[in-house]
């Protein structure tokens, strides 16, 4: 199930973010909570950040930010993140899948996301929910710890048109 994220869930948003096996693949470099703070408060105050829960436990996490003006039927789809004790059990696939519909019901007609093109399992993953690359930006990403940049492929899901 999807829900806008709540105050209640910054610790969940957090321990996401910042989690070794998600971080390098997420917007924000590692930093401290109270850091994080205000980055999180802006996320709720925009509605742009919501969380997946199964049974009532959050699993995972979103960003889904509704572009304006002639692009108001385009999202970007973006801090998706899955906490790694529940990876690999097909959870993510049925999350996007989830996304896609409640995008659908918003009346989108495009998604729009980005990753890293050396992170294969991400890129197969949004592949196998039926977005396609659309090109590849280069030097796009940049991982201050490693001091290095990555480049990332630009990838879409369209609705049919009525």
């Amino acid at each position: 199930m999807i829900r806008k994220a709540k105050s209640q869930d910054a610790d969940f948003v957090f321990g996401l973010y910042m989690h070794p096996v998600s971080n390098p693949w997420l917007l924000y470099a590692p930093m401290e909570k109270h850091e994080f703070e205000p980055i999180f408060m802006d996320l709720l105050h925009k509605g742009a950040l919501f969380v997946y829960e199964e049974e009532g436990v959050p699993i995972g996490m979103f960003k889904l930010m509704r572009h304006t003006y002639r692009t108001s039927h385009t999202a970007y789809l973006g801090g998706l993140a899955i906490d790694p004790e529940h990876s690999g059990k097909g959870k993510g696939l049925k999350m996007i899948h989830e996304i896609i519909e409640f995008a659908r019901r918003q009346g989108l007609i495009r998604i729009e996301l980005s990753a890293a093109t050396i992170n294969e399992k991400a890129i197969h993953l949004y592949e196998k929910a039926g977005f396609v690359q659309e090109g590849v930006m280069k030097n796009y990403t940049y991982l201050e710890k490693e001091n290095k940049y990555l480049d990332e492929v630009m990838m879409a899901y369209t609705f049919p048109l009525q």
